[in-house]
This record gives structure tokens, C-alpha cells and sequence, in this order.
């Protein structure tokens, strides 16, 4: 590729936004292909946000709220989400352009610049969450944009500066900083350490004081429009309720896995690589910090569910841009600028599938059959151009323990197999149970069984399950100070006025859990009806 001048990178940057938003927004609805549960949980934060609500302040979540406060405005202006989350992705990406534009041209050379800008807007506009599984999903979105964020950071702040300005690079990196805390703040806790090692290394003042006059900017503006605050003391509470819960304490395989199991050694071993050959090719600095980004990138993706190590492309781009001008050798004698090549087209060969997959996936989007689709939230009118696969959303399946006391696998029985999900309560042993897929209808079901009873008007229920979404069905109101995902507590109990006890849950150990609390706090409830779905109590 010859010499790409600015002009040319932004139209190439231009076509690439175009192309996937456009590919996404054509189709005339959001198509889902998995992850019902998840997307209900993202509707019940972006609707209660679109009629004022906050989070942290209204309802609990570790989610920070610019991961749906695009939605929300769009849906609060009459737009159905269905729409307003593909139109919020192409508006996150228009924003994002000229950072990636700068980053692209101050940091990279030749065909680099449109590969790194491509790579953010991808990340940003794909309709699926990584990996390789190719059914659309916009489960867990927040953490592609919170990847591209990143990336701006991390590149601005370790690669040598090939033009701009200090100032335009504390605008980005601040940004981008006040970007993942407001999305998701662990990506900020893994990538603010080598950021400031990269900028105090350069000695590059100017861009550390205006990165955090940007920030803090963005911070005060986010202070005002909550209106408050104490918004901020309960993102540090939400987040700490969190970290302490047994229920998800990381959404994937364990930290030793992440590093070192068969799908992902090789990646690491070629980060570790990019460490030595960094310091043994002169480049101390960027080695030192490479060296704190390790942690860093394994940690985001222990932390991420699907353990998805997104940041290999990163590192490739990096090591390409960080090849010393002259020929340099180490005591062995090896090349140094051969041997990070090598490891680039290797890091970029590890990467490539996860990457191809979030590339092309509005252009999958675009071809689906809406033929085979049915609506996520039947009968919410505007709402309806969310929709999934009718055969996974009608066809109930659930997974069912045919062993324990009583039957012919009696003799096998241990009740450790079944920790977490054996469940007395008030006198009864509750069906060991699982939903598994059919989640529109088992919602649908049970909030038409909970409005039969005639009392879920202008009232509130707390679920004794992980998802809290039967008032998008038309059961209840949404409970105050509840959190839509479970995550440990009974936090919103005191504002509800019924718990209902599905009997055939989404999530047994959840289920388990919140039984568990609720009879250890003593909570006084009152059995008001009973069907082969769920209980009902009134809390007293």
C-alpha cells in the first residue's frame, strides 16, 4: 500500500463506519441470535433509564451508564430499542471516529493506520461479543466498546508520537479513560497503571494534566446530569457488591486457564515474548509497560465472560510500530526487528477468528430470515422490532435432576453433587429445575399466571431468581433499588410488596441463594397463591 495522507485514512475510516452501521441498521429491527437472557437484562436498564431513572441511584448494576445511555436517549426520543441499539453502536462509532482517525495517524505508518481505525470501529459496531460463535448478540456490548477505548488509550499513551500534539493526546487518553469508568470501571482499574507509567516514562506532563482535566470534566458532567453526587458513592457500592458476591465472581474459567489452558497459552507465551524482545531491542520504556500491560490484558479477560483474549491485535499492531528503525541483535544474536515481526503475524494469526467473526456479523445480521423470528417482548408495541428466533423462544426446554431420594438412582445419590440446588423451603424440597432455553415464553407464562391472581397492578415483586424481567411482560412495576441481574443481597426487598419463587428457575443456585437469605433475615411472607410455575408470597 503506498503512502496513505490523512484526507485518505479518514475516508477509508468513513466507508468502514458506513458499511457495518449501515449493514446493521438496514435490516429493520434488531435480530437476535442468542443471549436472551442478557439482552432482557440490558432492555430492563435501558427502559428504565429512558423513562429518568439512573443507575446506581434507581437500580443496582456494576454497568456503568454510558453503556446504555445512548440506547436510552434513543428510545426516551420514541424510538423503538430494537433500533435504538443498532442506531446507539453507529452514533458511538461516529464519536469515536476522530480518535480513531488520530490515534491512527499519530501512532502507525503505511497499511497500520486503517488496520488499527478499522479495529475500533469494529469493536464498536459488531453484533456479536467475540469468539467464534457466529449467532448475533448484543450481550455484553459494553465490553467491545470498553476494548476500544482502551486501545485508543494504551496506544496513544505507549507508542512514539509520529505527529500530533501532547495536548490532542491528553484529550484522547483522558477521553478515553473517563470512558471506561463510565462503562465498565474494571478495564479503567487494569489499563490506568501502564497508561501513567507510558506518560510519566515520556515525561509527557502536558498530557497527564490535560488527560485528567478531561476526565475530570467529563466526571463533572456526568455529576450534573444525575443530579447529584452521591451517584458516584453508589457506582463504588454497586461495584463493591459485586466483587463480593458468591454468584458470579467471574463469568468464565479461572485465572490459571485464562493464562496457560491450550485455547489461550499461545497467545500469552507470544505476550511474554513481546516483553524481551522489546527490552532486548532498546526499547525499555515501551518493554517496562508492556511488561504492567501482561497483568492487565489477562486479568480484562478473565474478568470478561468468554474469556475472550481481545486484545491480540493490540499487541500485534504495537509490536509492528515498535520496530527499531536500525538493526538490532540481542546476546544471541537473533534480529530483533525479524523476531517482533514474527510474533506480530503469529499474535495476528491467534487473533484473527475472534476479530473476523465481530467484522462480519452485521452483514450475517443483514441476511437473517425474518421469517423465523418472533418478538422478544410480545405486545410491547414499539418495542416489538426486538426480536429472536422463534424456535428458541417457544420451544421450553429445562434441565431436571431424575436422581435423589425415592428414585431408582437412589443408590447413587450424594447430596454434595447437588450443592447449591437441594432447596427446603417452609416445609418443602423444591424441584431441582433449570430453564434452559424458551425464555420468552417461561416469561411470558408466568407473568400471565402472576396477573390471574389480580394483585401485581401497581405493585412490585422481588424474584427469587438471577433475572428480574416479568414487568417487561406485563407483571408488576419495576422494584426500586433492585438490581435486574443478581448479584448477591436482597437489595430492592424493601421496596417490594410480593417475592415470587419460580419453581422451575433460570438459575437454581440463584434461587438457592436468595431462599437462603430471606430465611436468614427472617422475612415474614404470606403464601397468596401457587401454580406448577411459581409461588407468590406478600411480604408482611
Amino acid at each position: 500500500m503506498g503512502k496513505i495522507n490523512g484526507r485518505m485514512l479518514a475516508g477509508i475510516l468513513v466507508v468502514i463506519w458506513a458499511a457495518l452501521g449501515g449493514a446493521a441498521v438496514l435490516k429493520g429491527g434488531f435480530f437476535l441470535g442468542k443471549h436472551e437472557g442478557d439482552t432482557l437484562h440490558l432492555l430492563q436498564m435501558v427502559l428504565r433509564m429512558a423513562e429518568g431513572d439512573w443507575p446506581h441511584l434507581d437500580f443496582v448494576t456494576p454497568i456503568g451508564v454510558l453503556a446504555m445511555a445512548p440506547i436510552a436517549w434513543l428510545v426516551s426520543l420514541g424510538m423503538g430499542v430494537g433500533h435504538a441499539i443498532l442506531l446507539s453502536q453507529v452514533l458511538v462509532g461516529l464519536i469515536a471516529l476522530p480518535g480513531a482517525w488520530y490515534v491512527a495517524r499519530t501512532r502507525f505508518t503505511g497499511a497500520a493506520q486503517p488496520v488499527f481505525g478499522a479495529l475500533i470501529l469494529i469493536l464498536i459496531l459488531a453484533l456479536v461479543h467475540g469468539e467464534t460463535v457466529q449467532a448475533v448478540s448484543i450481550s455484553m456490548h459494553y465490553n467491545r466498546w470498553a476494548w476500544a477505548a482502551a486501545f485508543l488509550a494504551v496506544a496513544t499513551a505507549v507508542l512514539p508520537a509520529r505527529g500530533g500534539t501532547r495536548t490532542w493526546d491528553g484529550v484522547v487518553i483522558g477521553a478515553a479513560m473517563a470512558v471506561l469508568l463510565l462503562t465498565k470501571a474494571t478495564y479503567l482499574i487494569a489499563f490506568l497503571p501502564p497508561v501513567l507509567v507510558a506518560l510519566i516514562g515520556r515525561k509527557a506532563w502536558r498530557s497527564v494534566w490535560v488527560g485528567l482535566a478531561t476526565g475530570l470534566a467529563i466526571m463533572a458532567a456526568v455529576t450534573v446530569a444525575a443530579g447529584t453526587p452521591v451517584f458516584w458513592l453508589a457506582y463504588l457500592r454497586d461495584l463493591a457488591t459485586v466483587a463480593a458476591s458468591d454468584v458470579r465472581p467471574q463469568p468464565g474459567l479461572p485465572f490459571n486457564n485464562v493464562v496457560g489452558a491450550p485455547a489461550y497459552m499461545a497467545g500469552s507465551l507470544a505476550l511474554l515474548l513481546s516483553v524481551i524482545w522489546l527490552r532486548q531491542a532498546g526499547r525499555t520504556l515501551e518493554g517496562l509497560v508492556m511488561l504492567i500491560l501482561v497483568p492487565s490484558f489477562f486479568y480484562v479477560t478473565y474478568q470478561n465472560f468468554g474469556n475472550d483474549p481481545q486484545w491480540l491485535p493490540l499487541l500485534g499492531l504495537m509490536l509492528i510500530a515498535l520496530v527499531p528503525e536500525d538493526e538490532v541483535r540481542n546476546g544471541w544474536g537473533w534480529e530483533m526487528g525479524q523476531a517482533m515481526r514474527v510474533t506480530a503475524v503469529a499474535v495476528f494469526a491467534f487473533g484473527a477468528p475472534s476479530v473476523v467473526n465481530l467484522a462480519y456479523s452485521p452483514f450475517r445480521h443483514l441476511t437473517e430470515d425474518p421469517e423465523e423470528y418472533t418478538a422478544l417482548i410480545p405486545g410491547s408495541g414499539q418495542h416489538e422490532d426486538i426480536v429472536t428466533p422463534t424456535i428458541r423462544a417457544h420451544r421450553v426446554d429445562a434441565k431436571v435432576a431424575l436422581d435423589g431420594p425415592g428414585t431408582v438412582y437412589a443408590p447413587y445419590w450424594d447430596e454434595e453433587f447437588r450443592e447449591g440446588e437441594v432447596t427446603d423451603w417452609r416445609g418443602e424440597t423444591l424441584p431441582i429445575c433449570t430453564v434452559e432455553v424458551g425464555t420468552v415464553a417461561w416469561f411470558q407464562v408466568i407473568a400471565d399466571g402472576l396477573v390471574e391472581t389480580g394483585v401485581t397492578e401497581g405493585k412490585t415483586a422481588f424474584i427469587a431468581d438471577i433475572l428480574n424481567g416479568f414487568w417487561l411482560y406485563g407483571a408488576f412495576e419495576p422494584l426500586p433499588d433492585n438490581a435486574p441481574w443478581y448479584y448477591g443481597g436482597l437489595t430492592g426487598l424493601a421496596n417490594a410488596d410480593y417475592v415470587v419463587v419460580p419453581l422451575c428457575p433460570l438459575s437454581l443456585t440463584v434461587r438457592h441463594q436468595i431462599l437462603g437469605e430471606l430465611e436468614e433475615a427472617g422475612t415474614a411472607l404470606d403464601e397468596v397463591a401457587r401454580t406448577e410455575q411459581f409461588i407468590l408470597y406478600a411480604v408482611e
